[in-house]
């Protein structure tokens, strides 16, 4: 820890490669942009094209563009609203300027403190943000210590399809409730920009091939035409709503590269672009200097209907950088380290800013692969101010000149640019950090969780620890005699073994390190080398290369490398999230076989950001992230059990050892061909032809009418459940009275242990569901493309083959033990059998619990299935206020207490008594639980917000909604 101080270091002006960002910055209500802002047509014709694009509803674009037009006349702080002049003349717009309130202590805010601020003054309308909500933000270094609640609009909201497609079943199915209560179904309409990139559906089905993109997404389209359709049919329905048709990209990629504003001029304001997304790494915008999280679904919902985010205004870590990082280190290796430390420092829920002489040294790609795993190390965001290397990306990826100007004049006008050749005013934080570059090694990280980091030179003893220890985090508890082994079999007629540490998936995927060209073009220059030494890639391995744009693709082949990446197996599989959402195929069934047969650790390694347990596949027990060139390193090993600086990564064409540091690339090496390579037009093509989509998209038929048609009998999309019984007064809080434990559970249940989003097994409830509908095995597809069928995802909560649940002793699966009989049923099975006999049910969990993806499923699922409360140690932000979403209740245990102290066992009755008037309530109260053995304990009500209590009194953030817009006048 140490103090911070004043920078004066000069910012390094030479950027080597930096992603085009080709989107616009400024916008009409209506997305007709003004065109001195908009050099750039292609953003602008994908909202106009009724393929992909919007049909906006006059009346609601009419009445919020007169909100608009009247905000300076209503609003509490016009007196600051300012003219911002060009530099030669005429005007950009207006402005809320903070220096004009001329109060000090926002000199020494946090520049991510000063978004909510500008946010929080601009929508200041005396009811949803009041003039005291401002001075709470203004007196940050006094408030945030004491957990205070604000308000905050964002600009737009960002989905994507796994996401988006249960968002927009949950409008069309809010419009029917809408008309059921007798109010304006035309009220459900987005009234902020939302974008829907479509990215989540494709899978390695086919990988080595030259035609594996084309393939991929032909069986994309077959498995999805009904979601892909439903989409598009929201696009056109709904207002302000814009979709990214499938092959596009990374739906974070695509937001850096094009849908980013930096700055938004609407109807002449303007004001600092910030955006929520349905995905927890949305957070890879905060390297762009645009303040964005994830949210839960739910949230993300209210937010499009206008709904202002109710949040505790943060405590922001300064991480300060120092120094330069050393050959041969990555940005991968950078992000994992600052990974381990932010998550030992402690950051969860807390905004992390970085500063520093070292912000000079990292690239724009290199801060959003920074940003991009916040959620990893547990922040709200991990945010990159924008100062001149945010300019020269700009400038660089084709933003004209103009919108440039624009930007940074409203950004040093309103103190929000960070220029370090000036001196700087010394900012407050929280908390401090610091990090030398200079100190970072190689490593990856695994084998079960991203913050699990491994220096490199350590892995191969971290590996076989990982083998002798007890199962865990770190452990497979794999018996001495059983460690070498070899499984032997004939791969396609070449015989091959297979050891503990196989290496059976090897993926450049996730949009963490998609989106850098130093390390995808480093993984290029390592596949050439190999390829120039003879060396191969394992037979067995299934390795695949996702980017997540076009633009990639096309500096891969302006390099003249994609050649040697195909030669080693890393063909283009598709433009998607591919392996590090468990969309990783099938193995070859030889392979699967010995793994299971076996009982091996088989390894994936990837270049993603998540690599829980039963997430990547379900047979790699083992799952590292390491960087692109890595990924390529570790193909060729075929192993993870290999100590790169001793032991060679193969046999050479001419019979020599080849060594890791014979085939690894210098820095110098990367930039040269990055420079050459990366050229501004190959993103203005690529983003060309994604507002033209693609044949498959454009023969998708729409419906024209403004309310969904439900099809009764699909599989895909389905009538939700959640206002069939609604009435216009709210059912106010209920406790729990005499429920049973459904599961109890340990430390660090993720959202990929409730809501799985990987393949639907073949002897789940869910597939039982399925072929009783007629769907074969084969169609299946994933959860994750379910999720738009509540019928299914009720039947895939807590269906993680990997799930731990302490009622069966510890027995891996997705059961539980149904306490009234004594029988050991489904999950699911369970549950129903509970709800049909009018029992509630608990759930008991450890620490983290709803740690990983932001996934509004892990909320609803349990909803449906009966839950009405979860008593955990901690849990993750997103998880928590999706549960407040849903209706059930998160308590924590106090400080030092758990189940296992409280000697819990699961077989208990749990009571939890509630004021039965919200009044009554207090956000953080504490509450006692009694169970029928006579034990009773204290635990911390989880309803962290007075607005929170609001949507837990309406039975759900969407029933508040609902009553709130049939009740409003506007």
């Amino acid at each position: 820890m140490i103090k911070t101080n004043s920078l004066t270091t000069p910012i390094a002006s030479s950027l080597f490669f930096r992603p085009r960002l080709l989107s616009s910055s400024t916008t009409t209500n209506n997305f007709v942009p003004a065109p001195s802002f908009f050099p750039s047509a292609p953003l602008v014709s994908l909202y106009r094209r009724r393929t992909v694009n919007i049909r906006p509803k006059a009346s609601v674009i009419e009445r919020k563009t007169q909100r608009f037009v009247n905000m300076a006349a209503e609003n509490a702080f016009k007196e600051i609203l300012t003219v911002l002049e060009k530099p030669d003349g005429g005007v950009f717009g207006k402005y809320y300027s903070l220096p004009s309130l001329n109060d000090p202590r926002i000199n020494s805010l946090p520049y991510s403190i000063r978004i909510l601020l500008e946010s929080a003054i601009r929508n200041c309308d005396g009811y949803e943000v009041t003039k005291s909500d401002v001075e709470k933000i203004i007196d940050w270094k006094n408030t945030s210590p004491k957990q205070v609640e604000i308000p905050f609009k964002p600009a737009r909201v960002l989905l994507q399809d796994f996401t988006g497609v249960p968002a927009v079943v949950d409008l069309a199915c809010m419009r029917d409730a809408m008309n059921m209560l007798g109010g304006d179904s035309n009220k459900i309409n987005p009234l902020v920009p939302v974008d829907l990139v479509i990215d989540h559906s494709v899978q390695v089905d086919v990988a080595r091939s030259e035609n594996a993109v084309q393939r991929n997404m032909e069986l994309e389209f077959q498995r999805n035409k009904e979601r892909f359709g439903f989409l598009k049919w929201g696009s056109s329905a709904f207002q302000n709503m814009l979709v990214v048709p499938p092959g596009s990209g990374i739906v974070h990629q695509v937001n850096l590269e094009y849908l980013g504003r930096v700055v938004f001029n609407t109807n002449g304001i303007l004001y600092p672009d910030s955006v929520v997304g349905t995905d927890s790494h949305t957070t890879m915008i905060d390297g762009l200097g645009v303040a964005g999280w994830g949210v839960g679904g739910i949230e993300a919902e209210a937010t499009m209907l206008g709904q202002p985010m109710s949040m505790v205004l943060p405590g922001v870590v300064g991480f300060k950088l120092s120094g330069k990082l050393c050959n041969g280190v990555t940005a991968t290796d950078l992000v994992l380290t600052v990974t381990q430390i932010l998550r030992k420092h402690g950051v969860v829920g807390k905004f992390v800013e970085f500063y520093g002489e070292g912000m000079g040294e990292l690239s724009l790609a290199d801060r959003a692969t920074i940003a991009n795993m916040s959620p990893e190390y547990g922040a709200t965001m991990g945010f990159f101010p924008v100062d001149h290397i945010t300019l020269q990306y700009l400038r660089l990826t084709g933003r004209s000149d103009e919108t440039v100007s624009m930007i940074e004049a409203y950004l040093r006008a309103n103190e929000m640019f960070v220029d370090y050749d000036e001196t700087q005013i010394e900012k407050v934080y929280s908390s401090y950090l610091e990090l030398n570059l200079a100190d970072v090694v190689p490593c990856i990280s695994g084998p079960k969780r991203p913050h699990d980091r491994v220096p490199l030179k350590e892995m191969k003893t971290d590996w076989h620890s990982c083998l002798d220890s007890k199962v865990g985090f770190k452990g497979f508890a794999v018996p001495k005699e059983s460690q070498e082994k070899v499984a032997e079999f004939s791969f396609h007629g070449q015989p091959v073994g297979l050891k503990h540490g196989s290496v059976v998936i090897a993926a450049i995927t996730s949009c963490t390190n998609t989106s850098n060209p130093s390390v995808m073009l480093g993984a290029a220059l390592v596949a050439k080398k190999a390829c120039e030494l003879g060396l191969e890639v394992k037979p067995w391995v299934k390795t695949s290369l996702a980017p997540g744009s076009g633009v990639v693709t096309k500096y891969l082949l302006q390099s003249g490398l994609q050649q040697y990446l195909n030669q080693q197996g890393f063909n283009i599989v598709g433009y998607g999230c591919t392996s590090c959402i468990g969309n990783s195929g099938d193995l070859d069934d030889s392979v699967a076989s010995a793994i299971t047969d076996n009982d091996l650790v088989a390894a994936a390694v990837l270049s993603g950001n998540r690599n829980f347990e039963g997430r990547v596949h379900p047979l790699t027990r083992a799952n590292y992230l390491a960087s692109p060139p890595l990924v390529v390193a570790y193909a060729i090993a075929g192993t993870v059990d290999i100590d790169f600086d001793t032991e060679p990564i193969g046999t050479g064409k001419d019979g020599k050892s080849v060594y890791f540091r014979d085939i690894w690339p210098s820095n110098e090496e990367i930039a040269e061909v990055v420079q050459s390579s990366v050229l501004p037009d190959m993103f203005r093509n690529t983003y060309d032809a994604i507002t033209k989509g693609n044949p498959m998209w454009n023969q998708l038929p729409v419906p024209e009418s403004s309310l969904y048609s439900w099809d009764p009998n699909s599989t895909y999309i389905h009538d939700p459940p959640y206002f069939k019984n609604m009435t216009m007064s709210p059912p106010g809080p209920n406790g729990v009275k005499d429920a049973y434990c459904l599961l109890n559970f340990g430390d660090s249940i993720t959202t990929d242990h409730i809501s799985p989003a990987g393949s639907i097994h073949k002897d789940s409830p869910a597939a039982k569901y399925l072929i009783e509908h007629g769907v074969d095995r084969r169609d299946f597809n994933s959860y994750g493309s379910r999720r738009g069928n509540d019928e299914i995802m009720a039947r895939g909560t807590f269906a993680n083959i990997r799930i731990v649940n302490k009622l069966t002793k510890g027995e891996v699966g997705p059961k539980t033990i149904h306490i009234p009989t004594g029988e050991k049923l489904s999950v699911f099975d369970a549950a129903m059998r509970y709800k049909n006999d009018g029992h509630e049910t608990i759930i008991l969990a450890g620490a983290e619990y709803g740690s990983g993806s932001s996934r509004d499923w892990a909320a609803k699922g349990p909803m449906l299935l009966g839950v009405k409360a979860v008593i955990a140690k901690s849990f993750e932000r997103i998880h928590r206020s999706n549960l407040v979403g849903m209706g059930v209740i998160p308590l924590c245990f106090k400080q030092g207490e758990d189940a296992e102290t409280l000697n819990l066992t699961g077989y208990e009755r749990y009571s939890i008594d509630l004021p039965s008037n919200v009044k009554d309530i207090r956000p953080g109260q504490d509450v006692s639980v009694v169970t029928d053995s006579g034990k009773t304990f204290v635990c911390t009500v989880r309803f962290d917000t007075e607005v929170e209590l609001a949507y837990f009194d309406h039975g759900g953030i969407l029933p508040f909604v609902i009553r709130n817009l049939i009740n409003s006048k506007q």
